[in-house]
């Protein structure tokens, strides 16, 4: 399923590139921005089904998200995230992640597709726990969240993560999340 590898490079560079298509479509679709000037920011948070490909060994690894946005601006917020991910043979390996960044994003009535990149650590545990390290790393990522009702969102997401000073040249696990996320509903600011 996930038998291509990106050069961390050229992800950044898809990642660029998907950034200024959605700056730039907003006038081909006549998509007109939500006013935000009457609320202090946005808040959502969430938990997804994660399947990842590791980048160690031949094997795919599944577990557990949890997400927070907030969005400050009309199209910048912060992200926190945390990973579970884990093999699914007898070997006990995982990985595990927590992450903060920022994202771009932009609305189009239900749909709010957006480009983040964040900075974290990363704790990796090697089959059969011969031992567990922990790793600085940093990700970037797309996806959108649909707006099913006003207080709730579905996510889908494709994150790509460089952890730094991994044995032979680094780890570059990639994750597809699926989620689900409780939006809630902001007070107007007070004029």
């Amino acid at each position: 399923m996930f038998s291509v590898r990106i050069h961390p490079r050229t992800f950044l560079a898809i990642g660029w590139l998907a950034l200024a298509l959605f700056l730039g479509s907003s006038s081909l679709l006549r998509a007109q921005a939500t006013a935000t000037a009457s609320r202090a920011g946005d808040l959502q948070i969430g938990v997804g089904y994660t399947i990842a490909k590791p980048d160690y060994g031949q094997q795919n690894f599944q577990g557990l998200t949890a997400y927070a946005d907030f969005d400050l601006r009309s199209h910048l917020g912060l992200e926190a995230e945390f990973h579970q991910v884990f093999t699914t043979s007898n070997n006990q390996s995982y990985q595990r992640t927590y992450e903060v960044g920022g994202r771009y994003f932009r609305t189009y009535g239900r749909l709010v597709p957006y480009v983040k990149v964040m900075f974290g650590r990363g704790d990796f545990n090697y089959p059969f726990g011969q031992t567990d390290l922990a790793y600085n790393l940093f990700a970037a990522g797309l996806g959108a969240d649909y707006r099913i009702r006003p207080s709730l969102s579905l996510r889908a997401e494709y994150e790509m993560q460089r952890w730094s000073g991994f044995t032979n040249g680094g780890l570059n696990p990639q994750l597809v999340t699926l989620g689900l996320a409780y939006h809630f509903a902001s007070k107007p600011r007070s004029r």
